[in-house]
């Protein structure tokens, strides 16, 4: 008798009365304010105004999903393309199937394309977000959960998952490999945060130390999983991508570090705020804040930088109401 285990829930949907609430898209969703705000928080304290990260999240976001699911169903395309199988279900994303290779390279598509519209550098925003994405895919994941969906192998362990019988699974107790890669992004958010106020990390070094550490977490998570997968050489199609993009993204850092040393001093033209080399993300959060009192006293002096100071509160009403549409 098994007196442990992580039960699964019975369904993946709640009716809100008509309306119904997917389990697997609320997480996503929540996600998506989650890195929203964190990369808001972070992008302040390097010298950037509020609302910005919002507002090119409304190019990266939509990016990014479509990507996510392009890279499944194009890596998974005997599950919609088969004999038996209806290709409608591709569509179907609430079922479930969001590959997150395909989320960040079209994702970081959009985000250079929202970034272009207003003049700042990609990799200074990707630092800011690095963190941000990671605690997004730590909830996303729990969508999996809500899905009975990307366990691990049979076990008896105390935190084994239950899983319950259907069409395309059989019940039993597994690895919640779900929860093990949500703990294992949480940990790769608090290492980039931490390497990020020690080492001074710019541009985009800190969005590769992300990638890298994500890749190192994935390719052991991945190993574990059971569902059925594309195989190169005895190793999961997943498991050779997070091999190649960790390679990758040392090498960037390396490179990085030499050709571009020490961090961006002004990451947003329109907010003429640099940040101090010496100063801790902290630090410049406190000055950001303590900055915003000068400017109201210096805005009534000179009406030429009180308009400066509409447009910015304009921005940040603009990337506001983003983020809520999002």
């Amino acid at each position: 008798m098994d007196l442990a285990y992580i039960p699964s829930p019975s369904t993946g949907v709640i009716h809100l009365g008509p309306i119904p609430l997917r389990g697997y898209a609320f997480c996503i969703i929540l996600g998506v304010f989650v890195a929203v705000w964190l990369g808001n928080k972070r992008w302040i304290a390097r010298g950037g105004t509020a609302g910005t990260v919002a507002d090119i999240a409304v190019w990266a976001v939509p990016f990014g999903l479509v990507g996510g699911r392009l890279y499944h169903v194009i890596t998974d395309y005997q599950l919609y393309f088969s004999e038996g199988e209806n290709w409608v279900d591709a569509f179907k994303i609430w079922e479930g199937g969001l590959g997150i290779w395909g989320a960040i390279a079209f994702g970081a598509v959009g985000a250079w394309i929202g970034c272009r519209r207003r003049g700042i550098p990609l990799p200074a925003y990707a630092d800011a977000i690095a963190p941000g994405i990671a605690l997004a895919q730590a909830v996303g994941r729990w969508g999996n959960w809500f899905n009975q969906e990307l366990y691990g192998k049979p076990t008896d362990l105390p935190w084994a998952l239950k899983i319950t019988e259907s069409a395309n699974r059989e019940a039993g107790l597994y690895h919640p490999t779900f929860l093990y890669e949500s703990l294992w992004c949480v940990g790769v958010a608090f290492l980039v945060i931490w390497a990020d106020r020690r080492f001074k990390l710019g541009h985009g070094r800190a969005f590769a130390l992300y990638v890298a550490a994500y890749c190192a977490g994935r390719g052991w998570i991945e190993y574990m999983r059971v569902d059925e997968a594309h195989h190169i050489l005895g190793l999961r199609l997943n498991v050779w991508t997070a091999i190649i993009v960790f390679v990758l993204a040392v090498v960037y850092m390396v490179v990085s570090a030499r050709v571009r040393p020490g961090r961006e001093e002004i990451v947003e033209p329109r907010s003429r705020k640099p940040v101090e080399t010496g100063k801790t993300d902290d630090d410049a959060e406190d000055a950001a804040d303590a900055g915003t009192g000068k400017a109201a006293s210096d805005d009534a002096a000179d009406p030429d930088d009180a308009g400066d100071s509409h447009d910015v509160e304009n921005g940040a009403g603009n990337g506001a109401g983003s983020a809520a549409k999002g």
